[in-house]
């Protein structure tokens, strides 16, 4: 943290201008181009439409990402639009992937995309995603949680994990606040708790309904390190010892699962999270992401460089994995 500049910040600054990027940390006056042909990926990034209630805007964005010196965010919608019909469902899944897409063209190499299907009816989500892949060229898919009282190992959504893998699609997935969980801590936002609940119970759920093991072609990454998985990782392994049934769903153990999923770093680039992160999974499997706008890319970069990352690990957390994940 020494930033006079310490020994692990200015290492990790090393390697961004050895990139060609720059970064403007506190306490560390450094300055180069914006932008880099090798620079930080950035897997957890929102966007708003036009005229948003937000006050979202790209030039805030690419502020944000050049401050850091990312090259290249991945765009995802910050929150699904509360469709209640399938008709409603289609046509803002369409109209945001479509304006993302189209960022990404306004503003080539600096953002891909995660598109959202419509998730209400399934053919509505297949045909999706079939033209956000094959038309708009979405780097993967972003999913919800959950939908209602349906975690993401349903059988519901069984037609759309079987193209997801036959794509070897990589799917982000972002957390909502589950139908049983809203308001229940008086003066709590449910996001403060539940996002990290809901992701450990889809996680959960893929496992144990033999999803994961079903699809393993699929490439998960999931938001805000896991959620409460990592703290919970020694429940789920009892769990087939306590209900033998789940054995079959897990044909290769718990851990092979949990360990082959990418977690990224949104919200979670504290010792109290990371921590326990690291003793589930390899570096290899973490990845690069902000949340912004709800936060920014200095807090995250910060955050990775004072829990003392060596440096290949950094390099790895901020680039290579995203790189390699994503074909960039």
């Amino acid at each position: 943290m020494n930033c006079g500049c310490g020994m692990t910040r200015r290492g990790f600054l090393t390697g961004l201008l050895a990139a060609g990027t720059a970064a403007v940390l506190p306490g560390c006056a450094t300055t180069a181009p914006a932008a880099a042909k090798r620079g930080l990926i950035d897997v957890h990034h929102h966007y708003f439409e036009k005229n948003s209630t937000f006050g979202w805007t790209v030039e805030q964005t690419l502020a944000d990402m050049d401050s850091v010196g990312t090259r290249m965010a991945m765009l995802s919608v910050a929150r699904p639009e509360p469709a209640t019909h399938p008709e409603q469902a289609r046509r803002l899944a369409r109209a945001g992937n479509e304006y993302a897409a189209q960022l990404g063209i306004d503003h080539k190499g600096r953002f891909g995309s995660f598109a959202s299907p419509p998730l209400l009816n399934m053919d509505d989500a297949l045909k999706e995603i079939e033209y956000a892949m094959d038309v708009l060229k979405a780097n993967g898919i972003a999913l919800r949680t959950s939908l209602g009282d349906k975690w993401l190992g349903n059988p519901y959504f069984a037609p759309m994990m079987a193209e997801l893998n036959r794509r070897k699609a990589v799917v982000f997935v972002h957390p909502t606040t589950a139908e049983c969980c809203n308001n229940l801590v008086k003066d709590i936002p449910a996001t403060v708790i539940e996002y990290g609940t809901d992701t450990t119970r889809t996680i959960t759920n893929l496992v144990f309904s033999g999803t994961a093991a079903r699809y393993p072609d699929i490439r998960f990454i999931f938001s805000h390190a896991g959620g409460t998985l990592p703290f919970l990782t020694e429940r789920l392994l009892k769990l087939p010892e306590m209900n033998p049934a789940l054995k079959a769903s897990v044909p290769n153990g718990v851990l092979h699962e949990l360990r082959r999923f990418h977690y990224d770093t949104a919200w979670s680039a504290t010792p109290y999270a990371l921590s326990s992160l690291m003793k589930l999974v390899d570096p290899a499997q973490v990845v690069f992401g902000t949340d912004f706008p709800y936060r920014t890319s200095l807090d995250t970069v910060n955050g990775l460089v004072d829990y003392g990352y060596a440096q290949k690990d950094l390099d790895a957390i901020t680039q290579r994995n995203a790189s390699r994940l994503l074909g960039l």
